[in-house]
């Protein structure tokens, strides 16, 4: 792939993004894939890292995994399942967010979007998949972990022949220095979806909204993502 070492896993999210920018840098980036499992954000997901990726000349594939949504009765793609709704303020209540990630998990997803890219990259000689996990959410989501990381490569040391690597660059990052990283790099926003709903709007009252307000409030750069809130979110 014209020498580029990695795969990006690309939702739009500002991990993602991040992570796919950092991967431009070290390496390039040879291939972007954004699966579809039938979350409710996946058209806008789907939509925007397309944009993402058209913007920096990477080539961009869509999957197809929707069966899982078909199975599981999680919140993100169940549309009759309430997703929780997340105040900044309240992501440093432990126990809250042990439930919302509870109702939240799509069984297996990280393992199997981290399968699914070393599928891509090992057909396409790229040596490295990069996912967008954090050391924040790591706290209540095991597959954000560097453990989770650590464990799926031994299994793609027999599953790949090429050996395949998952690595992330943000693995040790919260998400203010991920949003610090980004605009650094000079991110535009309108690019990103970090949002669990699919609206025409992120909707700043589930958790990924919450987990990038409070980032922005925190560095000051709530003027970034104005007009990308379906709410005040200057209140």
């Amino acid at each position: 792939m014209s020498g580029e070492s990695n795969l990006v896993l690309l939702s739009a999210g500002l991990d993602s993004a991040v992570n796919f920018l950092v991967a431009l840098e070290r390496g390039g980036v040879g291939m972007a894939v954004t699966v579809d499992y039938g979350q409710r954000a996946g058209s806008r997901e789907m939509k925007k890292s397309r944009a993402l990726c058209a913007a920096y000349g990477v080539p961009h594939m869509a999957l197809d995994a929707t069966w899982l949504a078909g199975l599981s009765s999680d919140a993100l793609t169940t549309p009759r399942a309430g997703l929780p709704r997340v105040e900044p303020d309240q992501l440093e209540d432990a126990a809250l967010m042990r439930e919302t990630m509870k109702a939240v998990w799509v069984p297996n997803r990280n393992g199997l979007l981290a399968n699914m890219g070393a599928c891509v990259a090992e057909a396409l000689g790229l040596r490295w998949v990069v996912m967008g996990l954090n050391a924040e959410e790591a706290a209540s989501f095991p597959d954000n972990s560097a453990a989770f990381v650590r464990e799926t490569n031994r299994a793609l040391g027999y599953s790949t022949l090429s050996r395949v690597r998952l690595r992330s660059f943000t693995i040790t990052w919260d998400k203010v220095e991920i949003l610090r990283q980004a605009m650094a790099r000079e991110l535009d926003f309108h690019y990103l979806w970090s949002c669990y709903n699919g609206d025409e709007l992120m909707c700043g009252s589930c958790e990924s909204c919450a987990r990038l307000l409070a980032s922005a409030r925190r560095l000051g750069a709530l003027k970034r993502l104005k007009g990308l809130f379906a709410m005040d979110f200057e209140r």
